[in-house]
């Protein structure tokens, strides 16, 4: 266990999550370290599949703290994002003819932003995932501003709740819309983009370790031609780390044609992409990859 007050520079950063087969670059460990030392949200950006919503689930194994995950999604609002009051509970109350207050803390429901700052204990402290922005409604983000801004969430029947320690944010987003610029101001922001050939090949020895050395190479270069395709879903690290988990299942040695027409259904997921790989495209990237590899070998 790590606490995230001890850590001291962005190579730790870089160094802890290696250690659970999280594979960083210098830019998203420098990001994280001023997320911790800030205290600010981290905004990621970037392609579905690229390991933005794994790094909020990697720094929960780190510093074991607990993970709540907040999914946005069209119509999410304040009683599913925040809290709502046990109205069941509630009506029973008032049958019995209870004098208590039914609008007090005994009737509140926590959902994820309340639960994510009311928290007592250090050890409760939590990591908030705030997944895929992008999919909410634009106003939702307005009723965040508060509790990103101040740690804070104001009931009407209560008053304000406000965070001992502010949760460890992190907020993503896959584009399909812009996020706000007030919702920005709040946040840290980084890019997370596909990794490079030498950082894949270090995510994907992390994750199946007695991959064939040869044929891990070819994964890479292959999905590094497909990605310079027009598709409509480009591959990210999961599928390749699920293609390439396929390939060593089935026990082949070696991308070919065969292998590609059993197996591309793990790397690719639209059928349109998987036609136009099929009938134009395969052959000609696995001639490539081949004259690169050989290019590599013989450095």
């Amino acid at each position: 266990m790590v606490n995230e007050k001890q850590i001291k520079s962005v190579e730790e950063i870089t160094s802890q999550l290696s250690k659970i087969g999280y594979i960083s670059n210098l830019g998203l460990s420098t990001s994280i370290y001023l997320l911790l030392k800030l205290k600010k949200p981290l905004l990621l950006e970037g392609e579905a599949g690229v390991g933005k919503t794994d790094l909020a689930k990697s720094l929960s194994k780190i510093f074991s703290r607990p993970l709540i995950r907040l999914q946005c999604y069209e119509g999410l609002d304040m009683s599913s994002a925040a809290y709502e009051w046990n109205f069941a509970a509630q009506m029973i109350s008032i049958q019995k003819g209870d004098s208590e207050n039914i609008y007090s803390k005994k009737y509140l429901q926590e959902r994820p932003l309340l639960k994510s700052i009311s928290a007592i204990k250090e050890e409760d402290f939590p990591i908030l995932l705030i997944d895929e922005i992008d999919r909410a409604d634009p106003p939702f983000e307005a009723f965040l501003l508060e509790v990103l801004s101040d740690w804070q969430i104001t009931i009407p029947e209560i008053g304000t709740i406000q965070a001992k320690e502010p949760p460890i944010v992190i907020i993503t987003s896959n584009r399909t819309r812009e996020v706000h610029d007030a919702l920005k101001r709040r946040c840290l922001y980084h890019f997370v983009d596909y990794p490079d050939i030498q950082q894949e090949l270090k995510i994907l020895k992390s994750r199946i370790p007695n991959i064939n050395e040869e044929l891990l190479k070819s994964i890479i270069h292959f999905v590094k031609e497909i990605r310079k395709i027009e598709l409509f879903k480009q591959p990210g690290i999961a599928e390749t780390i699920d293609w390439a988990q396929a390939i060593t299942e089935l026990n082949y040695i070696t991308i070919n044609p065969e292998v590609l027409e059993s197996t591309i259904g793990t790397l690719l997921k639209n059928q349109d992409d998987i036609k136009k790989l099929k009938d134009s495209e395969a052959s000609k990237i696995l001639s490539t990859i081949q004259a690169e590899i050989s290019l590599i070998n013989r450095k």
